[in-house]
C-alpha cells in the first residue's frame, strides 16, 4: 500500500522582508503597448488573456506607445500633473500636521496618485465614486476646497462633517464622491446598489468603487461582484493592488499565482489589469470602463496595480515588515516622475515649470492649513458641540432621543 505524506496548509509569504530585497517578479509585467484594446462590447469571457496581462502606455523613455496610447488634449495631461502634485503636497502637509498632535490620523495615497487623478478626469460630472481612504486625488482632480478637507481632518468647528468620521474619511456629495468606509469592502456593495438605482431610474450616471487588494477577501466583495454581474450595472469595480494590506501582503488575500482581476472573469465581469502608476494608462482604461458601463454593456472590474510608498497609516511602521527601500525598486516607478517625463518630452512641461509648480502648489495648502487651523485643532482642545450627534439623523427625532438630548442638556 502505498504511503502519502500527511497533510500540510500553505501560508502565502511575501518575497522580500527587513534586511533582504524584493523579489518583484510575481507581478507578471507586460511590456508597454503589448496589449490588445478590445471594443467595448466584448464579452466578459474574451477578456481573461487580459486579467493576466498588464496594460501600460508610457515606455521607459516617457512615450505612449500602443492601442491604448489615445489622444489625450495637453490641457487634460498638464492637469492631471497638477493635481498629482497637489495630491502629493497635501499629504506631506497633512502628515507633518499630525505628527504636531493637530489632528489624530491621517492616511497618506503616497505612490498611488494617478490612479484617483486620471480615473477623475476620465469620468463625468454626476458620476459617483465610493472609494476608499486613499482616493484623495480624486478631490484634488475636482478641485475641492482644500480648507473643508482639513477641517474635517482637524474635526473643528468648520468641518462638514461635525466631527462624525475619522480623519480623512471624506464625504463630497457634491464632487461625486460618497462618504468613506473603514469597511472597505462595502464601497463595492453601495456602488453597485448606486449603479443599479441610476438604471432603474434611466438615468446616465454611472458609479465607480473602490477596494483594495485585502478587501477582495471579504464576503462584500463577492456579493458585489454577483450583483453587478446579474444585472449588468453601470459600475466599474476598482481593485487597488498596491501590495500590501497594513501589513499582510497580497498573497494572503489570494493573489500568489493568479490575479485579483481574473477573480471578474470568473463571475462574468470584463476584467483589466493596469498599470496603475501609468498616468495614461489609467486614463484610457478608465475611460474604456466608464464607456462600457455608459452603453448598457456591463461593468468592468480593473485591478490598479501600483505600491504602497508609505505607511499603511500614522500608527503604522512599514519597517518592521517590508524592506525600507521597496518603492524605490518598484519596477513601475513613480506615478509624478512618469507623466512629468512624458509632458516634458512632448514639450508641455519643463524642469522649471515642475518646480515653479510645486512652490505654488506648497504654498496653496500653507495657505489652506493655516485658514483652516483658525477653527481649531486636535491640540487646541476644540470639541464638537454634543448636540450635533442628534441631527441630521432621522426626519423628524424620535421620542427617546429627544429625551436624550434633553438630558444633556444641548
Amino acid at each position: 500500500m502505498s504511503q502519502t505524506p500527511p497533510l500540510r496548509l500553505h501560508v502565502p509569504e511575501p518575497t522580500g522582508r527587513p534586511g533582504q530585497a524584493t523579489d518583484f517578479s510575481y507581478l507578471h509585467l507586460s511590456r508597454a503597448g503589448d496589449v490588445r484594446r478590445p471594443p467595448i462590447d466584448v464579452l466578459p469571457v474574451e477578456t481573461s488573456d487580459m486579467a493576466f496581462a498588464l496594460v501600460r502606455v508610457l515606455d521607459d523613455d516617457g512615450n505612449a506607445v500602443g492601442p491604448w496610447a489615445q489622444e489625450i488634449d495637453v490641457q487634460t495631461l498638464r492637469a492631471g500633473l497638477r493635481a498629482m502634485i497637489k495630491t502629493r503636497v497635501y499629504d506631506g502637509r497633512m502628515l507633518i500636521a499630525q505628527r504636531q498632535k493637530k489632528m489624530s490620523f491621517y492616511m497618506q495615497s503616497l505612490g498611488e496618485e494617478a490612479i484617483g487623478t486620471a480615473h477623475a478626469l476620465a469620468l463625468q460630472d454626476g458620476d459617483m465614486c465610493f472609494p476608499t481612504y486613499r482616493q484623495q486625488s480624486l478631490l484634488m482632480a475636482r478641485n475641492v476646497p482644500l480648507v473643508d478637507l482639513i477641517c474635517q481632518l482637524m474635526s473643528n468647528a468648520r468641518d462638514p462633517l461635525k466631527g462624525r468620521q475619522l480623519p480623512v474619511m471624506y464625504s463630497v456629495r457634491e464632487a461625486g464622491f460618497f462618504s468613506i468606509s473603514g469597511n472597505l469592502a462595502t464601497q463595492f456593495v453601495q456602488a453597485v446598489g448606486w449603479g443599479m438605482a441610476s438604471a432603474i431610474k434611466g438615468d446616465t450616471k454611472i458609479a465607480s468603487a473602490w477596494i483594495g487588494d485585502g478587501a477582495t477577501a471579504e464576503a462584500d466583495f463577492d456579493t458585489g461582484l454577483t450583483f453587478a454581474h446579474v444585472y449588468r450595472a453601470p459600475v466599474i469595480l476598482n481593485v487597488v493592488n498596491n501590495q500590501w494590506a497594513i501589513s499582510t501582503f497580497q498573497a494572503i488575500a489570494g493573489g500568489e499565482n493568479t490575479t485579483f482581476a481574473a477573480r471578474g472573469v470568473g463571475c462574468g465581469i470584463a476584467s483589466l489589469r493596469v498599470d496603475g502608476n501609468d498616468f495614461l494608462a489609467v486614463y484610457a482604461a478608465s475611460k474604456w470602463a466608464a464607456e462600457r458601463a455608459r452603453n448598457n454593456f456591463g461593468p468592468t472590474l480593473i485591478e490598479w496595480v501600483t505600491y504602497r510608498a508609505g505607511p499603511h497609516s500614522t500608527s503604522d511602521d512599514p519597517s518592521k515588515y517590508r524592506p525600507a527601500d521597496d518603492w524605490a525598486c518598484f519596477p513601475l516607478g513613480d506615478p509624478i516622475a512618469r507623466l512629468k517625463k512624458h509632458l516634458i518630452g512632448i514639450g508641455a512641461w519643463s524642469e522649471q515649470e515642475h518646480e515653479d509648480t510645486q512652490k505654488e502648489l506648497e504654498a496653496q495648502v500653507i495657505a489652506a492649513q493655516k485658514e483652516a487651523e483658525q477653527y481649531g485643532t486636535l491640540s487646541s482642545g476644540y470639541a464638537p458641540n454634543a448636540a450635533d450627534m442628534f441631527n441630521d439623523v432621522y426626519k423628524d427625532m424620535p421620542e427617546h432621543l429627544r429625551r436624550q438630548r434633553q438630558q444633556l442638556g444641548v
